[in-house]
């Protein structure tokens, strides 16, 4: 893979990309039957979040070069591959790429330009100063995940309705997050994160309870907008059941095993948004 494309992150940019357009078409609840205004604005969205994400992930290997060299050698900015002056440039362009695409949808939908102003801030404040603070860091993480479901749901003008998934999604990510600092323990200079502050174990404890905490909140759709004896239903009920399953494996052997957990997390989280998906057909 290019390096620039590396450096972007472009497996996470898909997730992004693709998390938009299916807040969009759970909060339209007419499957990819959508008008062609709504499927320019969120194809709009989703792009301004890819571009946006993109950003912070280039801007997040420029800060963390040093931290890198330890735990992530193979970075495109730690091999010279890519320099900083380019990379500071590729952060100030996509940036701005975000938000000038977002523009026609703020205009049709401003709940958006309030999400996306949060988000970016967020973002920012996660990347200059809230990092460094650990598990702080992590519920921000979290919830820019949670937030690329609303900002989808906001662009079809129905944000509150995704309100339970963003809040799956949320907690799938806590969890993942704090297990990716297990991993990282090592390399984390500078960092008060949980493991590094109360130990491998504790912090396997609260990504488990998070993880638990998700399972618990993928059965609120059928108390809301999903019927579970629908065709619907029972496609959600039978991929939010793998899903959950993932997630339940993917802490089963914390804190040992802390590879094959975040990779489990991942899976699972992948199938959840398939999940999502098939309740925008409901």
């Amino acid at each position: 893979m290019h390096p620039v494309l590396r450096l972007l992150r472009v497996q996470n940019l898909a997730v992004s990309f693709v998390g938009t357009l299916v807040g969009g078409l759970v909060a339209a609840g007419q499957g990819v039957a959508i008008s062609a205004s709504l499927g320019t604005l969120l194809l709009l969205a989703a792009t301004s979040t890819a571009c946006v994400t993109a950003g912070g992930n280039v801007l997040n290997d420029v800060l963390d070069l040093e931290v890198d060299r330890t735990n992530h050698p193979d970075r495109p900015i730690v091999t010279g591959e890519v320099s900083v002056e380019r990379a500071r440039g590729l952060v100030v362009a996509l940036f701005v790429a975000g938000l000038f695409v977002a523009l026609p949808v703020v205009a049709a939908a401003p709940l958006v330009g309030a999400i996306l102003g949060a988000a970016v801030l967020a973002l920012l404040g996660y990347e200059f100063l809230l990092k460094a603070r650990g598990f702080v860091g992590n519920l921000v993480v979290g919830f820019l995940t949670g937030m690329v479901f609303l900002y989808g749901g906001a662009a079809a003008g129905d944000a509150g309705l995704l309100v339970p998934l963003a809040g799956m999604a949320f907690l799938a990510t806590l969890s993942r997050e704090v297990i990716k600092d297990m991993e990282d323990v090592a390399g984390d200079v500078g960092r008060t994160t949980l493991p590094m502050t109360y130990g491998l174990p504790f912090a396997g404890r609260v990504a488990t309870a998070s993880a638990l905490a998700g399972i618990v909140l993928s059965a609120v759709p059928f108390a809301w907008f999903v019927s579970v004896t629908s065709g619907v239903g029972i496609i959600y009920l039978g991929l939010v059941g793998a899903a959950d399953v993932g997630f339940g494996v993917s802490v089963r052997y914390l804190p040992g095993r802390l590879h094959y957990e975040q990779t489990m997390s991942k899976v699972a989280m992948t199938v959840a948004l398939c999940a999502f998906l098939a309740v925008a057909f409901r």
